[in-house]
């Protein structure tokens, strides 16, 4: 398995989706709950007869609404397709029930739209508006950026602007993230070295960061409460954090990673935190105080401080936060394709290997705490 994503829509309970890749069997999606009481991970399973999943992402409006990108092998070549799904009703929200023996027969997903791209090419990733309501998709497809307008009943997919990448040699895009800021105007994609920003209403570039990693880039993530800062990971295993209106050097770099670096994601509540999983088998937990959107930590309220105190509490405010890394988690054995934040509980993670073992886990307790006082 390489797919994994949280349900964006669900906020109370918490919940991922994993798509599966296997080449002989009809392929799956796995709902997993986790039930953070108890410890317990629940699971449902839905058929996704159509092929090997590469990617998948959940509407940030409908609990029910999934896009998956996949292998389709037609006049024996191979295309990778994308395609706009409906889950079961009774499996939309997060439940911590599990299913009864009787009734787990796997349940199949409704097809809603094919996001036609026989004219554009192989399909890379989707991407919803992220602050909208599900009707937005941006699709990448080799070196065509695609937005998509999906009908009332998402059951339509129209084509309502393009963009394609113009150079030399074999263009093609490896991913992409639309920014939460600007009113959602604009996307970052990453081809080959190069991380590209731009603007949807125009579908013209607007910054370029040429040789942004050694090697191959691989994942994208925007800061959710900083709007320039935009991190980046790659196959020369760094992960680099960069500010998009001065593109020249990096804020900072991370080189914590032995391997090729497929996932960086940013906390969405504590913009400090970062997750990166690569191919070393490691998942590691950064805290970026430096650039994050609370860089001298928490300020205490004077009235609160006697002399003495206050003179100390002003030492301290002055001398800023270390960046550091919190935690490496080594409990798969097979390279880490994803690793993703949950969108209920902003200290809990899912990492995703190929062996498709799934591990869930917390930011350890005492940072939290540190956090939050």
């Amino acid at each position: 398995a390489r797919a994994l994503t949280p349900q964006t829509a669900e906020t109370d309970a918490i919940r991922f989706l994993v798509g599966t890749q296997s080449l002989r069997y009809d392929n799956q999606i796995h709902i997993i709950d986790f039930d953070d009481e108890n410890n317990i991970i629940n699971k449902n399973v839905l058929l996704h007869q159509v092929g090997e999943i590469w990617h998948i992402s959940t509407s940030p409006a409908d609990k029910g609404v999934l896009a998956t990108c996949y292998n389709k092998t037609s006049d024996s070549k191979v295309m990778t397709c994308a395609a706009v799904w409906r889950m079961p009703k009774e499996l939309e929200s997060g439940s911590h029930e599990s299913p009864d023996d009787s009734s787990s027969n796997t349940q199949t997903l409704e097809l809603l739209c094919h996001l036609d791209n026989t004219a554009h090419g192989n399909m890379a990733c989707v991407m919803w508006e992220p602050m909208g309501d599900g009707k937005k998709i941006i699709s990448l497809a080799d070196n065509n950026i695609l937005l998509w307008d999906l009908q009332e009943s998402s059951d339509k997919a129209v084509l309502s602007s393009s963009a394609a990448l113009e150079g030399k040699g074999q263009l093609k895009f490896t991913s992409g993230r639309w920014s939460p800021h600007h009113n959602c105007t604009q996307i970052a994609t990453a081809n080959d070295t190069t991380v590209r920003g731009w603007d949807t209403r125009s579908m013209r570039q607007i910054y370029s960061i040429e040789n942004a990693h050694g090697q191959l880039v691989r994942d994208l993530d925007f800061n959710p409460n900083k709007q320039y800062y935009l991190a980046s990971c790659g196959d020369d295993c760094k992960v680099k954090f960069w500010d998009t209106r001065n593109v020249t050097e990096p804020v900072k770099t991370l080189e914590e990673h032995s391997h090729w670096v497929w996932n960086v994601r940013y906390n969405h509540s504590h913009d400090q935190l970062i997750l990166t999983g690569s191919s070393d088998s490691r998942v590691i937990l950064s805290n970026m105080v430096s650039i994050s959107s609370e860089p001298f930590g928490h300020m205490v309220d004077d009235d609160e401080l006697s002399d003495q105190e206050d003179q100390h509490q002003e030492e301290k405010i002055k001398e800023p936060l270390q960046d550091s890394v919190i935690a490496t988690y080594e409990e798969h054995e097979d390279s880490v394709y994803a690793v993703e934040w949950s969108s209920a509980d902003p200290w809990l993670f899912a990492s995703l290997s190929y062996d498709g073992r799934v591990v869930i886990n917390r930011v350890p307790r005492a940072l939290k705490y540190h956090i939050l006082l």
